[in-house]
Order: structure tokens, then sequence, then C-alpha cells
């Protein structure tokens, strides 16, 4: 036997490509498994040669794909309905279908549920019928029939062995009409996944062709969004330029969606009111499930320009990082993030990458950041990827493969963001995560989307994401004496950038470490490139951010203490000075040292003093002095 077509699928022009293959291809295979996107729409062309195309749900593609070679009926059979006969609605087709099933299959009540032994007697007098009559039988939700494919019950075992049999002892079928030549009566396998059968059905098994249908790409969300902009009133696209753009839009905006979700964030654009124009924000409704979307509040602009004044009181010493963040937080406020890209509605709202000393506020900008856009620090998630440094540890964000234990409790970040989308994602020391772990935020910078251990697609579209770093501050050193033919240690770590350098020198060379760092170390330039210019180098602490860093956290401390014991405290000039003193000389250690400085020199013999005293409310204690003694530190108390 011989395909008909020198190319597959040349019989029916404008199907869908795994249509015109497996209609191509009857000739040659008696069986099916078609596997992927099954419980998609399809498009398929009008039934008038000039009019629009149509959308189908499967089974009603087989059956027009079919019928259009002469086939009389299509016998389906799944676990739960048992057989039928499509067509089913009462129709002149229908009923010559139904008879034509009637010849081959006997007299049968529709709500029959044969058993598997039943059911190989049907499969038999479809693909091998007694009369020369085209049938196919498409048997639904085929990865149900079985337990496991690979440890079958003794009848399940029974039913495949004779379904690989009759795969070789099927007989084609000649009728008149526009195919005369011999075809197969088909039997299609629908399954979720090709290994939903047994491998050795369709293992070495010319007869049996697998079959992958695809997710819809660009082109077929374009013209699926020109059938359903009829919807808004609009029947010819191509005359009418905006509402061609709001087409091409909405196909963009789809992206990762199927042909039925596109028809299902029609019906709910209707629902609400929504204009053709409007159409991507009923996209991002229904991918996030959300309908108050913040980015859209008419305050959020008015809250970023407050925190042009706010955001620099909070996060002290940093002006070009604070004002490269809130530029970036400008763009992802009004959408304008990746506009340069020709695809990036989808990606996330904003990306930040910050870099520089430890202890010099970008925790803190973050915090700054998700309270000016959300108005809640609750909205703020952080990761500590130092937690991640193992190649398995990235199941805890995205959960566990099926088969493993916890796959049903999902990802820690898959289920955060798909329970609130809107949220600032911190990523702090991404440096310490291993390699492959980073390779997940490839998808999440590109395509806004990331596929969770479950199989279902979490949108960061709406989410900023904030990787922190202290690359830069120190580089591996070069070993000038070492000898190319002997062996020798590594050489030491450097410091790369110290106090009192010029910002821009110290921005260089972060950002020369990162690169490094990225392209060298990792071999991952292209997430380097995703990062683009987002990356936001932090300055050492100067003097005069020091003292009122300083300032800010000793009012922390004195407040503190007037909540918990109802005491005023008082520290005297001199007494101050000389703690400012102490605690501002190491500036390489930020914000954080002096904090840590004020804990050792003033808090600690501050709790020391006040233990051996018996407190009194509304009490005045002053500190007097402050002095070292063999290494203590003791405070003067009136």
């Amino acid at each position: 036997m011989s395909i008909e077509s020198p190319t597959l699928g040349g019989r029916l022009p404008g199907w869908p490509p795994f249509i015109r293959e497996l209609d191509a291809t009857l000739s040659v295979h008696s069986q099916y498994v078609l596997s992927g996107n099954l419980y998609d729409s399809f498009l398929a062309p009008s039934l008038e040669s000039a009019g629009p195309g149509r959308l189908l749900p499967l089974r009603e593609l087989l059956w027009e794909a079919l019928r259009s070679s002469g086939f009389s009926c299509m016998v389906v059979y799944d676990p739960v309905d048992g057989l039928q006969v499509y067509p089913d609605n009462g129709d002149e087709v229908s009923e010559e279908a139904a008879r034509a099933a009637e010849r081959l299959l006997g007299k049968r009540k529709g709500e029959q549920k044969p058993s598997l032994e039943a059911l190989t007697g049907h499969l038999a007098a479809v693909a091998r019928p007694e009369e020369n009559l085209r049938a196919a039988f498409v048997i639904d939700s085929a990865s149900r029939i079985a337990r496991t494919p690979t440890d079958l019950e003794p009848a399940e075992r029974d039913f495949f062995r004779f379904c690989a049999k009759l795969s070789r002892s099927a007989r084609p079928v000649r009728v008149t009409g526009p195919r005369p030549k011999p075809l197969y009566n088909p039997v299609v396998w629908l399954v979720e996944r090709p290994g939903d059968l047994p491998p050795w059905l369709t293992a070495d098994n010319e007869n049996v062709r697998e079959i992958t249908i695809p997710r819809p790409h660009l082109g077929d969300r374009q013209e699926t969004a020109r059938l359903l902009a009829r919807a808004f009133g609009v029947s010819d696209v191509g005359g009418d330029q905006a509402a061609a753009a709001a087409c091409d839009a909405f196909a963009e905006q789809a992206d990762g969606l199927t042909l039925q979700s596109m028809i299902e964030v029609t019906r709910l654009a209707k629902e609400r009111n929504v204009d053709l124009a409007d159409l991507p924000d009923a996209v991002r409704t229904y991918k996030l499930g959300v309908l108050d979307n913040p980015w859209s509040r008419g305050h959020l602009r008015r809250r970023v320009l407050e925190g042009e004044r706010k955001v620099p009181e909070r996060v002290i010493g940093q002006p070009q990082a604070v004002t490269k963040t809130l530029d970036i937080l400008k763009r992802a406020v009004l959408g304008l993030s990746g506009a340069q890209a020709t695809r990036s509605g989808s990606r996330p709202r904003g990306v930040l990458f910050f870099a520089g000393p430890t202890g010099t506020g970008k925790t803190e900008l973050a915090k700054a950041i998700t309270e000016l856009v959300f108005g809640d620090e609750s909205a703020y998630l952080r990761f500590d990827m130092s937690e991640f440094s193992g190649e398995g540890s990235g199941d805890r964000l995205i959960g566990s493969p099926p088969g493993y234990v916890g796959h049903e409790a999902g990802g820690e970040l898959t289920n955060a963001v798909r329970e609130d989308p809107f949220r600032v994602i911190l990523f702090d020391e991404i440096e310490k995560a291993h390699p492959r772990i980073l390779d997940k935020f490839l998808q999440i910078l590109e395509d806004g989307r990331l596929t969770d251990g479950r199989g279902n697609t979490v949108h960061f579209s709406e989410s900023i994401l904030i990787f922190t770093s202290n690359l830069g501050m120190y580089v591996q050193g070069r070993d000038i004496t070492a000898r190319s033919d002997v062996a020798s240690p590594p050489a030491p770590r450097i410091q790369n950038i110290t106090p009192g350098m010029s910002y821009e020198e110290v921005e260089q060379r972060i950002k020369g470490a990162v690169a490094d760092h990225f392209t060298e170390v990792l071999n991952r330039p292209e997430l380097l490139n995703r990062f683009g210019d987002n990356i936001v180098v932090f300055d050492f602490i100067g003097a005069e951010a020091a003292n009122k860093i300083f300032d800010l956290q000793f009012a922390n401390i004195c407040r503190r203490v007037t909540d918990e014991h109802r005491l005023v405290l008082v520290v005297k000039g001199d007494a101050l000075e000389t703690l400012r003193g102490w605690c501002t000389t190491e500036l390489d250690k930020g914000g954080r040292g002096i904090g840590m400085a004020l804990e050792s020199y003033f808090v600690n013999p501050l709790a020391r003093a006040l233990f051996d005293r018996e407190l009194v409310p509304d009490e005045r204690i002053t500190v007097s002095g402050v002095r070292q003694e063999g290494g203590i530190v003791h405070l003067d108390l009136q």
C-alpha cells in the first residue's frame, strides 16, 4: 500500500496539521495514539468556501475529517459514558451514522458500558468489518483504562494484547466516493501522555502511529482572535485597522493559553462589558483569577511620587540606587517594562538585581518598594537562596514531580504566587543557589510564567522580582608566580572594592564582577542578559549616612525601652558621641555593622545595668558616661 498524497496532509488544506497527518496515513496505519492538547478547540475551514473558519472540539473535528473520506460513522467509547455513536444530534447525518453503527455492532443500548472483554468484540467489528463500511473507533480517556501501564491486571493485559494483535490483523476497506482506495477503519486512542499505554503496544509496531497535538501557536491565536471578534460586532477585521490591532494584541497576550481558553476569555469579557480593545485585561483576569489589579489603581502614581521623598528617608545613603529603582518602578506602573520587545505583555512587571556591599540597604529597599506599591509589607515574599544550594532543592520552589513525596503539596514559590500574583518576590543572595535552580528563572524572566510539579502554570506578569547579591566585594586574585607545569593552590581572594572609592568606580567593578560570575563561573550568559540594565549597585555607607543610621537605630532602642518598661531613657551628649565614634568606625560593614556595634556597646551593658535595678514605671534613667574596662563596656547610670 502507498500513501495517497506525496506530501502528508495534502488533501485537507487549512485543517490542523495533526488531522492532515492522520488523514493522509489512513491507508498504512490501523491505529493512532493522540496525546497532548486533547481538550482544546481547533481551527477548521468553513463549510462555505468563502466563509469564516470554525472552532471545533476534537471529537467533532475528527468526525468532520473522517466524513470527508467517506466514513459512515464514528463510535466513541470512554470508561464513564460507555459506547456512543458520533454524531448524535438527531439530524439526518446522525440517523445515517446510527444505522451504520448498528450494521457493524448489532443492536445495543446507548447507555451500555461494556466490559473490556466485550469491548474487544466491538473493536474487532469495526477494524475487521464483514462488509465494506468505513467507520472509526475512538477510545477516549484511554489513560484511565489501566491502573498502571506497566503493572496490568489480567483483564487489562488480555485487552491490550488483543488490541496489539488487532493492529496487525485489521483489514482496509474500499468504498466508492471521494477516496476509493483502501483505507483502514482506524482505532484512535486519546491519552494524556503516550506513556499511559503499555509500551509494548506501540513499540516496534508500524501499524500504530503516535501523534502529539501541540498547543496553538501565534498564528492560530491570531486567527482565533479574529473569529472571536464577531462577538463584539466586528465581522470584517481586515477592514478595521483598530480591530485588527486589538486582535493581534489579544493573541500575543494569550501566549500559553489554548484556543478554548481564548473562547472563555471572550465570554468573561462580554460578561464584564469589556470592549475588544481591552481584551488583554480580560486575559490577565483569566490567567490570574483576580479581578482587582493594584497596578491599575489611580492612586498608585501618586504613591510612587511620594516615594521619591519617603524612600530616601528609609534607605539612607544610597541616592543613586534609590533613583534607579524608582525609575524602574515608574516604568512598571506605566506598563512599559520590556516595551522594546515584540512580546512583552507576559513578562514580570519589574525585575531588579541589587548588588553591592553587605548592610547597605538592599533588603530594606525591597521592603520599601513593597509598601509603596501594595501598601502592605505582607506582599513581600523572601527566599534565602543559600537554602537552595543543592541540586534537588529546586523542588521546594515549584514542587516535586509526580511520584515523589510531597508532590501534592506543590512548591513554596508557585503556591504563593498562585494565591496572590501581586507580590514583590525577593531572592536573597542569588549567587548561592545551585546553577540548575537558576535555570528556572530563565522562563520566569522571559515569559513570565512557570509550570509547577503538578503541571499547573503560574503567572508572574504582575509581580516584581528582586535579586540581591554580594558579588564583587571580593574577587579571585592572580598568582603571578605560579608555573604552568606545577600544580598550585588557587590564588587567595582579594578585596575588589573599598570604602572611599567613587560610586562610579564601585559600580563599574561590581557590574564587572557580576558579569564575570554569570558568564565565566556559571556559564549562564543568557541569564545575565535577562537582567539587562536592571542591575542596581549600592555604595558603601559614607560618614554622613552612618551618622543618620546611628541616630535612627539609637532612637529605636530608646523607644523600645520606653514601650517595654515605661522608662524615660536619656543619654548625655559626651556618652552619645563616644558611642557614635565606636559604632561608625567600620563603614565597610554598612548599617548592619552599626547595629551590631550598638548592640555590643550599648544594648548589652544597658540590659546588664537595668537587670540589676528595681525598675519603677515613668522613672527617668540618664546615661552619663560610657567606658571600657578590660574589654567590657560599662554604662554610668543616674
